[in-house]
């Protein structure tokens, strides 16, 4: 199994978006950050020979650092098509072997039927619902979790841990582990008022 650093390394050539949309709160993934996610799910045996599937994927960062380990395949699920083709490019540039199916549609409402072959795992950077009229997003894309993977890992903004443990418990399911995690975020949209911001976040591994 390569390094935490060298997936990292690898990770560092994924192109961000474009023209990042604020309705859809396009925040590109860190390298770091999405390393980190995949070395921990292939450390605890989430990975290889698993159907991988990146929710509201962007532009491929974690279904890419997914692909880079071996998986059985991997799906990405993305509804704007532009950040779609750089995801398809990112692939190409970052070299993995695996499989990957990109899918245009909306992780609310999954346009999926996956096979039960392999089991299947969900690594996703949801919206965080920060935006006006996009209260609530990541439990959107939770409750499409809970449909389709036996595990998942997520992002989520600093301070829903409480929100998710309830959710997850209503689904019968399990939050296995917890940690924090820091977004360093160049300027993106004309309402930023800095050039760069550090963004507090969590990270959470569940089992459904």
């Amino acid at each position: 199994m390569a390094t935490k650093a060298a997936l990292e390394t690898q990770l560092a050539v994924v192109a961000g978006f474009e023209n990042p949309k604020v309705s859809l709160e396009q925040y590109p993934t860190p390298p770091g950050l999405a390393a980190h996610i995949v070395h921990l799910a292939d450390l605890r045996g989430d990975i290889e020979d698993r159907t991988v599937v990146d929710l509201g994927t962007g532009t491929g960062m974690l279904a890419l650092g997914a692909a880079l380990r071996s998986p059985a395949q991997v799906v990405g699920v993305e509804l704007d098509a532009a950040a779609l083709q750089t995801a398809a490019d990112n692939a190409k540039r970052v070299g993995a072997s695996a499989p990957i199916h990109w899918v245009r549609g909306d992780a609310t409402r999954l346009p999926l039927c996956l096979s039960g072959d392999h089991s299947v795992t969900v690594l996703m950077n949801p919206p965080f619902g920060a935006q006006r009229g996009n209260e609530h997003a990541d439990r959107a894309f939770l409750e499409s979790v809970a449909t389709i993977a036996d595990v998942s890992y997520s992002v989520h903004n600093e301070g829903s841990k409480e929100f998710v443990e309830a959710f997850v418990a209503d689904e019968g399911g399990a939050l296995t582990d917890a940690f924090r995690a820091t977004f360093d975020l160049e300027r993106q949209f004309d309402f930023h008022d800095a050039d760069r911001k550090e963004l507090d976040a969590e990270v959470f591994r569940i089992e459904w």
